[in-house]
């Protein structure tokens, strides 16, 4: 039995998976097997995959049912104790593997682990994610509090999370009712933060390729169905890091629903933010009409395409 189970989902990367590959193929620790589905792929993703001979890999195909269905069926076909999740346009840096190994090793009754990752905004620009928990320089362990550490950049991002297979099917996997990646990553990482603690290593070991071709976040809003915060209402009564948490997704879906000229849904996400949690760049953003807040996006991209990430998650 391999190590690791490391799951991909594959839906028209045909310009990307090579590169995820070579990536995952430079691995220094390579015990691991390759779980790939083919999601009803329209371009020459498959001939990709059928080109490369390593015999860890394990082809799937399926008609096309969106990621949380795809990565859930992939999960079922992984022999493995362990799943790692690498989505076809991201990138692992060959410690990566080794990184959370590290963490199993030093923490093997754990349910899940995860590492520090970048973010590749364009061919100039690449930032480091932001959160508390980076201040401590190669520090690994259990975190004290995930909600607390994710009010910027979440501890969890998708190709940098492992878990143990059975922890993952204790959750129940990926909600597929949340559609087109509108939060059922989130969603998932909630439960899991919910249910049991999660162990980081501070050392970037992957990066989200935010450049990539033929991502699902960019599907129009109104054909997405999105991550509901109002399920854990109940309990962030008594975690106030979740609540705030909750607040900051709401504000950055009622952005979303407001450059969609959907109002309705915009004023229904904001009605339910304690505006105590935001920062005083989401309140203002908030009270801007589309216009204005199309105006800010073609700033951000252009300092971007400059070298410098703006957000307004950061105080």
């Amino acid at each position: 039995m391999p190590k690791f189970s490391v799951i991909i989902p594959l839906y028209n990367k045909e310009k990307d998976i090579e590169k995820t590959m070579a990536s995952l193929f430079a691995q220094r620790f390579s015990d691991f097997e390759v779980i790939i589905v083919n999601d009803g792929s329209t371009d020459q993703s498959e001939r990709v995959i059928k080109s490369l001979t390593d015999s860890r890999i394990k082809l799937f195909n399926k008609k096309n049912e969106g990621v949380a269905l795809t990565r859930n069926f992939a999960v079922k076909q992984a022999t493995s104790k362990h799943i790692a999740f690498l989505d076809a346009d991201d990138y692992w840096h060959p410690h990566h593997l080794e990184n959370l190994n590290n963490l199993i090793e030093k923490l093997p009754e754990a349910q899940w682990y995860a590492t520090a990752y970048e973010k590749k905004h364009n061919q100039k620009l690449i930032t480091s994610m932001i959160s508390p928990i980076l201040e401590k320089k190669g520090w690994s362990g259990i975190v004290d509090d995930y909600f607390k550490n994710s009010l910027i950049d979440a501890l969890a991002w998708t190709s940098a999370v492992c878990m143990k297979k059975s922890f993952f099917q204790q959750l129940k996997g990926f909600d597929a009712t949340i559609t087109n990646g509108a939060g059922e990553d989130t969603d998932l990482w909630i439960r899991a933060a919910l249910a049991s603690p999660m162990v980081f290593s501070t050392q970037i070991s992957a990066r989200h390729n935010l450049d990539g071709s033929n991502r699902i976040s960019h599907t129009p809003t109104k054909n997405r169905v999105f991550f509901n915060p109002d399920k854990y209402e109940e309990v962030a009564r008594e975690n106030l890091y979740l609540k705030k948490y909750l607040d900051i997704n709401r504000y950055s879906f009622a952005i979303q629903h407001k450059l969609a000229k959907d109002l309705d849904s915009f004023h229904e996400y904001v009605r339910k933010i304690d505006i105590n949690n935001l920062n005083s760049k989401q309140r203002f953003l908030l009270k801007q009409p589309r216009s204005v807040l199309m105006l800010f996006i073609r700033i951000k991209v252009m300092f971007e395409s400059f070298g410098t990430r703006l957000t307004a998650y950061k105080s």
